[in-house]
């Protein structure tokens, strides 16, 4: 049987499940990208709150005056926050392997301004970024990404964090190694192809020291380049593992560090 009957208590109890929930859509990859409303954010926040309102067991909570009360919604603002970045952190790892890819071919300067993270990113790593979330829909990792909210109200009630910030700092300082582990990993067919070229231009600008091999050597990389990325093509659904693996262990790290 459905209730939405609301009073002053049931209302702020309301309240600090919406702060949440909209805190993790605010920050979460596919349900916080830029070019998603405001409106639609809003609804969708207001929806998942409203049903969990009806299923969550409800609490009694205790705190003094409006102080307390402001004290317990930046908690629960900061638990949707958490959540919400360990899963959209492992964005970056794709980032940086475009970056770095895109340093090997040569096309570090042709950057262009992405108005979903609002700054400058390099063609291959937004190509990459973008496949990454068409990949996160198919294979629905972002059901994944909502039920791990919805989940966390199991261990962490509301007002029920124990922030252990030395567990999320670890956390964290494990994630900056395997980024770039995983970011090398993606790499590695590029950086190879791109060693074995400049090792043979080397060995040409020796036997031919008349031909001008930076201008040969500039055309070369990105055409050889162009060719290893549309051949490695079909190893991006093997790299979305990593990844979502990687954002799987990250959020469940940042949960245990709130509880």
């Amino acid at each position: 049987m459905v209730n939405y009957s609301f009073s002053l208590d049931t209302f702020e109890y309301f309240l600090m499940i919406l702060v949440r929930v909209a805190s993790f859509v605010t920050v979460a990859p596919f349900y916080g990208t830029k070019n998603t409303p405001l409106r639609v954010k809003a609804g969708l926040s207001l929806l998942i709150s409203l049903l969990l309102y009806q299923i969550l067991p409800r609490a009694e909570l205790s705190y003094e005056g409006v102080f307390g009360f402001g004290i317990i919604i930046i908690r629960e603002g900061i638990t949707g926050l958490l959540i919400g970045f360990a899963a959209n952190v492992c964005n970056s790892i794709i980032l940086l392997a475009g970056n770095m890819i895109d340093m090997e071919i040569g096309l570090s300067m042709a950057t262009e301004f992405d108005p979903l993270t609002n700054s400058q990113v390099n063609i291959t790593g937004q190509l990459y970024n973008y496949f990454l979330l068409l990949l996160l829909v198919i294979t629905d990792m972002h059901h994944y990404i909502l039920r791990a909210v919805v989940d966390s109200y199991e261990l962490i009630p509301v007002n029920g964090q124990i922030f252990d910030w030395e567990h999320l700092f670890t956390s964290f300082l494990m994630y900056m190694t395997d980024m770039f582990v995983i970011a090398f990993r993606i790499i590695l067919p590029v950086f190879v192809v791109m060693m074995i070229l400049n090792s043979i231009l080397g060995i040409m600008a020796k036997v031919a020291p008349q031909m001008n091999m930076f201008a040969i050597g500039m055309q070369l990389k990105i055409l050889v380049g162009f060719l290893v990325l549309f051949l490695t093509v079909r190893l991006l659904p093997n790299i979305s593992n990593f990844i979502f693996k990687e954002m799987k262990r990250l959020m469940v790290a940042f949960i245990e560090g709130m509880y």
